[in-house]
């Protein structure tokens, strides 16, 4: 009866196994951060990993097999002698205990190693770029540029050039993580961090905050976009340029409403009033593929969406819903509205700066 009760068990064990093994395998997985990397840190840490992988397994199998061997082979049989017991046996003890310190000491050599050497400055021929973590999106600032490079999610960068980071965060702790590029750093209130990567292949590559910082952390991702040296100047360039003047009359109209509302309290387009520091830089807006921390493609469409209905599609965010028929709380409780074809010229203007 017992071993029919464990036969029924079985069954319904290994399907559940199986279910929960698909759950890890997927056509398209972004983020995976064990193959196809592209960043010199990522690579250093993989190398590291993949020979400690092995040997993990290897014991895990070998001491497994020999747990199974000895149930199996020192099971109790009717009319067998108990076995001779080994405890005590002070040669087995020192070997079990030496083999697994011999195994610590040869994977500390190379695990230092890497560690020194993911914690090396690069060299003066670098990148120096500034991030800085607000709630729930992601400000760049490239120093050592004149005008100054202020953009916000995407970060674009050459490659086979390495780029060096200070992480600041100016409310909670966050965490920056680029998979395939590097490993994670935390982003810490009061404490300045360092990352530093060479990415070696073009192309865009997806990274997200990995510390919860409440109700919007799932949604605080972004891009790093990597680019030959050429096409870097030439966006580094663009975006040390002044942002193009409106030329349509909705553009236009657009500018002046954005201009003569709260808008300008939060967000920063050079050569304007628009000075706010709160929220992220429009100044090159429309140069950008996503917003609101690369959630959404840059379409006129989300964007007037995001105009609307700010805080209903991220949850927590410090914008109000400008859209009329939409409920604000305080501070923004008694915020006048702005008509859907106001919003639709606001949304001409953003979609106007490149």
């Amino acid at each position: 009866m017992e071993k029919r009760s464990l036969g029924r068990l079985v069954r319904p064990a290994i399907i559940l196994s199986l279910v929960f093994l698909g759950t890890a395998c997927a056509a398209h997985a972004p983020q995976d951060y064990l193959k196809n990397l592209a960043g010199s840190e990522a690579r250093k840490a993989n190398n590291l990993f993949v020979p400690v992988f092995w040997i993990a397994a290897f014991v895990f199998f070998f001491v497994e097999g020999l747990i199974v061997f000895a149930a199996v082979k020192f099971r109790d049989r009717a009319g067998r002698e108990e076995p001779k017991q080994i405890h005590g046996n002070s040669a087995l003890e020192l070997t079990w205990t030496a083999i697994p310190a011999l195994i610590l000491a040869v994977v500390a050599v190379p695990t230092v190693l890497t560690i020194f050497n993911v914690a090396a400055k690069p060299g003066p021929n670098q990148v120096k770029v500034h991030v800085i973590a607000h709630q729930w999106w992601w400000e760049y600032q490239y120093l050592g540029t004149n005008p100054e490079v202020i953009t916000a999610n995407e970060l674009v960068l050459p490659v086979n050039k390495p780029v060096y980071f200070t992480l600041d965060s100016v409310d909670v702790i966050h965490s920056f993580w680029v998979p395939k590029m590097a490993g994670k750093q935390d982003v810490v209130p009061g404490r300045t961090n360092t990352l530093e990567f060479t990415p070696f292949e073009t192309g865009e590559f997806y990274g997200q905050c990995t510390e919860y910082c409440s109700l919007s952390h799932a949604n605080m991702r972004l891009r790093v976009i990597v680019k030959s040296q050429a096409d870097y100047d030439a966006w580094l360039h663009e975006q040390q340029a002044p942002p193009v003047q409106p030329a349509t009359p909705d553009a236009q109209q657009g500018q002046q409403i954005f201009m003569s509302n709260i808008c300008i309290t939060c967000h920063t387009i050079a050569g304007t009033q628009a000075q706010g520091q709160l929220g992220p830089n429009l100044t090159h807006f429309a140069s950008r593929g996503t917003f609101a921390g690369s959630m959404f493609d840059n379409t006129p469409g989300n964007v007037d969406r995001w105009i609307h209905e700010t805080s209903l599609l991220k949850p927590g965010v410090i914008m109000p819903r400008f859209g009329c028929g939409q409920t604000n709380e305080a501070p923004y409780a008694a915020l006048k509205c702005i008509s859907d074809s106001d919003i639709q010229a606001i949304v001409a203007y953003l979609e106007s700066l490149k």
